[in-house]
């Protein structure tokens, strides 16, 4: 009897137990489902709120710094006026974990639109896809004038730390995000010209005078520096390789002017006593190429040194159109030079004539002649030799 209530005892503690465990089981995944159905609640609201039109009423330029963290990002939104709730941008970027959508806030310059929603804004700061700017450097400029440039340029930020040397960054237009630094630019213009160098410096004329790269760009910034007509860049690059070859001094006025300004604009024609001044890069002073370039060339000028023009030019002078014409004999070079230097007499008298209305006189025909004669580009007698030929000035000074 003992036993009997013994095993009843001991059924009823199981069944105990059973709802028990039940009951507890019941218990928490009620609290799970109303933990989810709350979750699927919030997430409805949110989805509804983050795809409403926002709160610009124009568009507007954010700029997210580099190493911005998530919230920082949210509350320079709201602080800007680009979402209404820096919580509900939280919020949104939490629904889409649950979702399963990946992708980081991206550092950057962005418009945003104007109404633009959550939703959108979280969409364009995950694209990437930032404003782009861009900083132009045009081809001869000198080193000193691209850093000038680098330095007056708004949106690149950093001190210049880097110097460069003459002639080893590559002119072109470079674009950029904001907050890029000045040093970053001058390294991609310095990897761009090496790039270039690389593949073209094995496709370079056999016979060329000159057995370096360094060598290359030196002839290339003067070639540069006398036609900015691209067509004319490879007959201009044969003029002086042509002339390195018989030992004929290039004779190019660009050198006198680097000489005197080291890269900066001369400002005014170029001085007979400055012709006759001995600087490292005078090359009407000595043989040869000068130590260094004088500004940096662009892709046309390299490549027109390493594949010039085939032809026997050893001169030429302005034609007075923007061009130039050759001449592969002192004779012809000659009359070309009386050509130009009628030419410019010709166009000063109608200037005169436009601003005063009157006729120039012989006198002043002759001085207008004498002043608009490039120091370089004098008549040779007969007892001249051709090593002794100026090149009349090409153009000027840009």
């Amino acid at each position: 009897m003992s036993t009997n209530r013994k095993a009843g005892r001991e059924n009823e503690g199981r069944r105990k137990r059973k709802s028990s465990v039940v009951r507890m089981f019941l218990s928490v995944f009620g609290t799970f489902t109303t933990i989810g159905l709350l979750a699927v609640a919030v997430a409805v609201f949110v989805l509804g709120q983050i795809s409403e039109r926002g709160p610009l009423n124009a568009e507007h330029r954010v700029v997210i710094p580099v190493g911005t963290g998530t919230r920082d990002i949210a509350a320079m939104l709201e602080k800007e006026g680009v979402v209404h709730s820096s919580e509900l941008f939280l919020a949104a970027l939490a629904v889409d974990r649950l979702r399963g959508v990946r992708g980081h806030l991206k550092a950057g310059e962005y418009a945003i639109p104007q109404g633009a929603s959550i939703r959108d804004v979280i969409s364009i700061l995950r694209s990437g896809k930032a404003i782009v700017h861009k900083v132009t450097i045009p081809e001869g400029f000198s080193v000193v004038q691209v850093l000038e440039r680098l330095r007056r340029h708004p949106e690149l930020t950093g001190e210049i730390t880097i110097q460069p040397e003459e002639g080893s960054l590559l002119p072109d237009t470079y674009v950029f995000q904001r907050g890029e630094t000045r040093d970053s630019i001058i390294r991609r213009m310095q990897e761009a010209q090496k790039r270039l160098l690389d593949e073209l410096w094995p496709k370079r004329a056999a016979d060329l005078p000159f057995t370096t790269r360094r060598e290359a760009i030196i002839l290339a910034s003067i070639v540069e520096k006398e036609t900015s007509v691209p067509e004319e860049r490879p007959r201009v690059a044969a003029v002086f390789i042509n002339r390195l070859k018989k030992g004929i001094r290039l004779q190019s006025d660009p050198t006198i002017i680097y000489g005197i300004t080291k890269g900066k604009p001369l400002g005014r024609p170029i001085r007979k006593s400055e012709i006759e001044t001995k600087t490292p890069w005078n090359t009407y002073r000595f043989k040869g190429l000068p130590p260094t370039p004088i500004a940096n060339p662009g892709r046309d000028a390299i490549a027109a040194v390493l594949n010039p023009a085939k032809t026997d030019d050893l001169y030429f002078v302005a034609d007075g159109t923007g061009g130039h014409v050759f001449a592969a004999t002192l004779e012809e070079h000659n009359r070309n030079v009386r050509k130009w230097r009628k030419h410019m007499a010709m166009r000063a008298a109608r200037l005169e004539k436009e601003v005063t209305g009157s006729i120039p006189t012989k006198e002043k025909r002759k001085q207008v002649n004498s002043d608009t004669a490039n120091a370089g580009a004098q008549e040779i007698n007969g007892k001249a030799t051709a090593e002794k030929v100026p090149l009349p000035r090409a153009r000027p000074e840009r």
